[in-house]
């Protein structure tokens, strides 16, 4: 079983690396005291593998939290754990923005103490901290998908690619957009099967109604070109740390035309390995 302790300057980004360690399976908890790490590892044990991989975020900020930390990690590794220290830190001054901007006081001030004497004090407080630590992520210059690169970087199985979830959702436009897509198409410009009578009944899943749709030119331009935007788009997503992109496929009633656009282009992302569902909204209205 392995512990991960997630600890570092306030303010420098621990719940942010809490939240990508979760997506690499990690079991996190948050603000965890020092005293009950002990307890929590032995009820971890009792679960029988359950937990494999825990991250416990903690404040050391009070003085006994400072002194019990190392002792305590030294207990933990005893009980045949795997335990190390990731350290979150930043420089002074961005601290200080991030404070300032927050409208929050920092943990250590008081009453004639200004934000950068606590946050200095911190610092010297937690050096023996990060001395120990195992990694050291200084999150001064990162954007939140530099910092989620660099947690996988660290955490991620060896062989694991960081990927994205897809979803491809048709929908017709007389019920409304879908509120929860990133991007959405019109697909309205292309040969409607509704006019076509042995088609009206019909949806796009049909392979005569996939067919026709795809019989046009326009059709199949129209899906080349968005399958060659998405091989740029995809990447960027992933570097940026996005997880989760919907794409909104639209016609007049979400029924025919996006709907067998939205199986082919969800069939050209499986096929290049990457996760993606398709739903149709609007399919069985009429």
């Amino acid at each position: 079983m392995e512990f991960l302790i997630i600890t570092g300057m306030s303010g420098a980004g621990k719940t942010r690396a809490a939240d990508a360690l979760e997506d690499l399976n990690y079991y996190c908890v948050d603000n965890m005291p020092v005293a009950l790490m002990p307890r929590f590892a032995e009820l971890c044990v009792a679960t029988r593998g359950r937990y494999e991989k825990v991250a416990l975020v903690t404040d050391v900020r009070e003085k006994e939290s400072f002194d019990e930390l190392l002792p305590t990690l030294e207990a933990i590794s005893a009980m045949d754990f795997t335990c190390r220290i990731l350290y979150m830190d930043a420089d002074v001054p961005t601290l200080i923005r991030r404070y300032k901007e927050s409208r929050r006081p920092h943990p250590l001030s008081a009453s004639g103490v200004s934000i950068e004497q606590a946050v200095k004090k911190e610092e010297s407080l937690l050096a023996p901290i990060r001395d120990r630590a195992d990694f050291i992520i200084d999150s001064s210059h990162l954007t939140l998908g530099q910092l989620q690169s660099q947690i996988f970087a660290l955490f991620a199985p060896e062989g694991q690619k960081r990927g994205i979830s897809v979803t491809v959702m048709s929908f017709g436009y007389k019920y409304g957009l879908p509120m929860e897509a990133d991007l959405v198409f019109d697909v309205r410009f292309l040969p409607n099967p509704f006019y076509v009578d042995e088609l009206r009944e019909q949806s796009g899943l049909d392979r005569s109604v996939a067919e026709f749709v795809f019989s046009f030119a326009q059709s199949r331009s129209f899906l080349e070109q968005i399958e060659k935007m998405f091989d740029f788009l995809l990447p960027y997503y992933i570097e940026e740390g996005k997880v989760s992109l919907t794409i909104g496929i639209g016609c007049t009633g979400g029924r025919h035309r996006s709907v067998a656009i939205a199986a082919a282009l969800n069939d050209y992302f499986v096929a290049h390995g990457i996760g993606s569902v398709n739903i149709n909204r609007d399919i069985d209205r009429h």
